[in-house]
């Protein structure tokens, strides 16, 4: 079942072929790379009113992708322990395409993350951690939406969803300026809602392999396993951050 592509999604935008996923990530490495050699010379740009609309835009765009996984997993009574993919063309099977490829375009979207960052010369932002998120989110969520679009698949979009509502208001209120400093002592619990849900998907996932469940074991290896990978990655940033940082 995993090596076939879903006849449904498989013509919709940026997911008919590994082509265009793969332009995206590649000129998305070429801005990384050439972006700071670009802005050496140049004043960083403000961008603050851009960035508050964008950073309330991701807010909606993750409250709605939210709401829609959240609603279509109700109404169609889907397991948290063990949910196939439903490959009908029912309403609630499309409803949970559409919102698995909504999930997978927003990834293409939390690129400008990373321009931002550059065009106001925040290199220290654009570290590896958040450059390797940010290019594998791409190519996960593609095969995601190619192969599997609902399923168990459901459980990450709708965790990460509610997650990133929080992520992009923090976002928001740290893109009005230094007045709202005071206002943003919660990051470092946000990095902590960031590690439970890694550890909340590494679990939902890897319960799959030791039970008969039929959903690509495949899948949900490189789940579990690329969970593993974020909360290493995380975890040396909290301790950076908040530990090592402090003392």
């Amino acid at each position: 079942m995993f090596c076939f592509s879903d006849p449904r999604t498989d013509p919709w935008p940026l997911v008919y072929s590994p082509l265009p996923v793969t332009l995206v990530f590649a000129s998305y490495l070429l801005v990384v790379a050439l972006g700071p050699f670009f802005m050496r010379q140049r004043r960083p740009l403000e961008l603050r009113g851009l960035l508050v609309s964008y950073n309330l835009s991701m807010m909606a765009l993750s409250s709605y992708m939210f709401y829609e996984f959240l609603v279509t997993s109700v109404l169609g009574n889907y397991s948290y322990l063990c949910q196939p993919v439903d490959y009908s063309r029912s309403e609630l099977g499309m409803r949970m395409a559409r919102v698995c490829w909504w999930f997978f375009f927003s990834k293409v979207i939390e690129l400008l993350d990373t321009v931002f960052f550059i065009l106001r010369k925040k290199q220290e932002q654009v570290t590896f951690l958040h450059v390797y998120h940010h290019s594998t989110m791409l190519f996960n969520w593609w095969s995601g939406v190619k192969y599997v679009p609902g399923g168990q698949a459901f459980f990450i979009g709708m965790l990460n969803s509610f997650v990133h509502i929080f992520m992009y208001g923090y976002y928001a209120l740290a893109s009005l300026g230094p007045r709202m400093h005071r206002y943003l002592w919660w990051k470092r619990y946000l990095t902590i809602m960031q590690l439970c849900q890694f550890v909340a998907i590494a679990a939902h996932s890897s319960y799959n392999l030791f039970t008969e469940c039929p959903f690509p074991d495949g899948f949900n290896t490189a789940v579990f396993l690329y969970m593993l990978i974020l909360m290493a990655l995380f975890l040396h940033f909290y301790y950076q951050t908040y530990i090592r940082g402090k003392q």
